[in-house]
């Protein structure tokens, strides 16, 4: 890992460091399934937005896919290629400069799309579907389930004028792998296919796990293929998280070391306000030259070996559950020192908050010749500015 290698240097913590060589190993692969399938890939920006290496994503990516105004300017500003943009529902005050920065727009309800169609005639116009059928690993993220908002069942599009879309979009997946794809797609033939093969294009949604290791691209490539050829429409792909995946870190440093029955590291960072997801899915980060030894909720993964030292890793919050887990170090760890957690550019950057008053990390750059720079610093009005 090539940021071991610049933890003695003095640069400023909390701070999100961001991995060229990594991130391309993540687009290579994403532009080789593009290239082999004919799917065009978007970024999900609500899963990865960094600045600073937009442009870098943007030589192997077709454009992003954003969620409202603010992402769709965001898309402009750094990669201007194809934007597409999806909301549960748009506003008065906003739609005509979506429309104006938007190449592909998806409507969430008929409502929506009869509202806005006549002003955005002239874009390429897609309905949200709901195939009734969702793999996600958790409720929070099943847009499929019971009452979901999201999307438009089949039996909705029954007796509806059709005639200006042109295109079709479902999101069924989190985490996922092409066989849960192959699922949701099947339920999504068997509702729509009456209506898909009027189609241009039929967009597959994100969630797709493409670069985690194990991932059966093959398959992916195939059912985009088989799909396309099938109906004769260009099939989409916008992951999010599989852009940014095990390609940046998030470092901190230890800031006191409390005493309680167990060693606690208090950390200049929080896993409330820069690691979300860490409490919302839950999982318990990975940290550089140490082991896991329990959740932060004290789920066990391991016992403590001789020579170890073990400390839990807490946030510098008021939140007494501001904790990172506890962990296996093999030296005992010292005031100032750096810890760095693994994978943590996606779903961080884009969910930070300033609870509390903490800091935003800084958004930091480690180019495929080692350089480390900066690309965003943050600081006291990033808070003020929005209290």
């Amino acid at each position: 890992m090539l940021i071991k290698n610049h933890l003695d240097k003095d640069f400023q913590t909390p701070a999100y460091i961001l991995e060229e060589d990594k991130l391309r190993k993540n687009c290579e692969l994403l532009a080789k399934v593009s290239e082999q399938s004919g799917a065009k890939v978007l970024l999900a920006l609500k899963g990865f937005a960094f600045s600073g290496a937009m442009d870098i994503v943007g030589e192997y990516l077709s454009g992003c896919t954003c969620s409202g105004l603010w992402e769709a300017k965001f898309a402009k500003e750094y990669m201007n290629k194809e934007i597409h943009t999806f909301s549960p529902a748009f506003k008065d005050d906003e739609i005509d400069e979506i429309i104006d920065l938007s190449h592909h727009i998806v409507f969430n309800s008929f409502n929506q799309f009869k509202k806005f169609k006549d002003k955005a005639s002239h874009k390429f116009l897609g309905l949200r579907c709901n195939p009734e059928l969702s793999v996600a690993p958790k409720e929070l993220y099943n847009p499929c389930g019971r009452f979901s908002r999201l999307g438009i069942r089949a039996i909705d599009f029954e007796n509806e004028d059709l005639s200006a879309l042109s295109g079709l979009h479902f999101h069924a997946l989190c985490e996922e792998s092409a066989h849960s794809l192959e699922l949701v797609l099947n339920a999504f033939e068997a509702k729509f296919s009456k209506f898909i093969k009027n189609m241009k294009w039929v967009n597959f949604g994100g969630g797709h796990h493409i670069t985690k290791e194990g991932y059966d691209t093959q398959k992916l490539i195939d059912l985009c293929k088989k799909f396309s050829d099938k109906y004769g429409v260009q099939v989409y792909l916008e992951p999010g998280e599989a852009v940014g995946w095990q390609c940046g870190t998030l470092v901190a440093s230890v800031i006191d070391i409390v005493e309680n029955e167990k060693k606690i590291a208090i950390l200049d960072t929080s896993s409330e306000a820069h690691m979300p997801d860490t409490i919302i899915m839950p999982y318990t980060s990975e940290v550089l030259n140490a082991r896991i030894l329990s959740s932060r909720d004290g789920e066990k993964y391991s016992e403590l070996k001789e020579n170890e030292f073990a400390y839990l890793l807490g946030g510098n919050t008021c939140l007494a559950g501001d904790i990172m887990g506890e962990y296996a170090f093999t030296q005992e760890l010292k005031i100032g020192q750096k810890i760095v957690f693994l994978d943590q550019i996606h779903y961080s950057i884009v969910k930070n908050t300033t609870f509390n008053g903490v800091r935003l990390p800084n958004l930091m750059f480690l180019d495929k010749n080692e350089n480390l720079s900066m690309v965003r610093e943050f600081g006291y009005e990033n808070y003020s500015k929005r209290n």
